[in-house]
């Protein structure tokens, strides 16, 4: 075994409160990046395809709403329900879509000072989510999920989602990533046990950068070394990926 390489098991699971942190952080990184855009960046098209970073940050804006009003969560989730049993499409693409839509009339710089108030209405809503309620069951309506947990959703999913967004607009406006160890690096970690709970499989896996790390699991596995950023665009299909990176991970 190599002699700095953690054990997967022995990665805690985040809890939240050091969600909350993360989540804070990251959405401060993110908004760092949005003030930096110039004119023509918002034009650029992302790693998701459908989507310029302006069509993204009108979905980040559309997720931060959700998260801080039960009553607007209510609205996105039902009116993409319908429109889910009404074309066969995914609940959540339906939702993003809404969120888009719903956004695209905004100027730039509307949907910069849009962001930078919704982002602590989201976070204090997430804050204080009880926990009776993140011990919730919760169904994403996703092929092949279950077991999630309302604390999944909001201390994971809502964590990872707006960081994975900063490496999408980061590469579309050609811009190197802030990273660290501490914040990135920690939730680099906590992908690596989902994706290792997804697969149980050995393996050994060596991420480079400043947010790598050197993961193992079990003995005599897959060997795989990688940019830790790219192991995530990998696992989140934004990238293709073989045998043990062919398992996808929700971000």
């Amino acid at each position: 075994m190599i002699s700095n390489a953690i054990a997967v098991e022995s990665i805690a699971p985040l809890e939240h409160d050091e969600a909350m942190r993360l989540a804070t952080a990251e959405y401060e990184r993110l908004l760092a990046v949005v003030d930096g855009l110039g004119d023509e960046d918002w034009s650029r098209p992302t790693d998701c395809t459908d989507w310029d970073v302006k069509s993204m940050l009108g979905h980040v804006l559309g997720a931060l709403e959700l998260q801080a009003d039960a009553d607007e969560r209510v609205r996105q989730l039902s009116a993409a329900a319908a429109t889910a049993a009404e074309t066969g499409c995914l609940r959540l693409d339906a939702m993003t879509a809404l969120q888009v839509r719903e956004h695209a009339a905004l100027t730039p710089n509307q949907l910069r000072e849009a962001l930078r108030e919704a982002a602590p209405h989201g976070l204090a809503a997430r804050r204080a989510n009880t926990p009776a309620l993140l011990d919730t069951p919760y169904d994403p309506q996703l092929p092949g999920e279950s077991g999630w947990t309302f604390g999944y959703l909001y201390d994971v999913i809502h964590t990872r989602d707006p960081w994975i967004h900063r490496v999408d607009i980061s590469r579309a406006i050609g811009r190197e990533m802030v990273l660290s160890s501490e914040h990135d690096g920690r939730i680099i970690a906590d992908v690596v046990t989902d994706w290792a709970r997804r697969h149980r499989q050995p393996f050994t896996l060596t991420l480079s950068g400043p947010a790598g790390g050197v993961y193992t699991a079990g003995e005599n596995g897959q060997d795989i070394d990688l940019d830790a950023v790219e192991f995530c665009r990998i696992l989140s299909g934004r990238a293709k990926g073989s045998e043990l990176l062919a398992v996808r991970v929700v971000f």
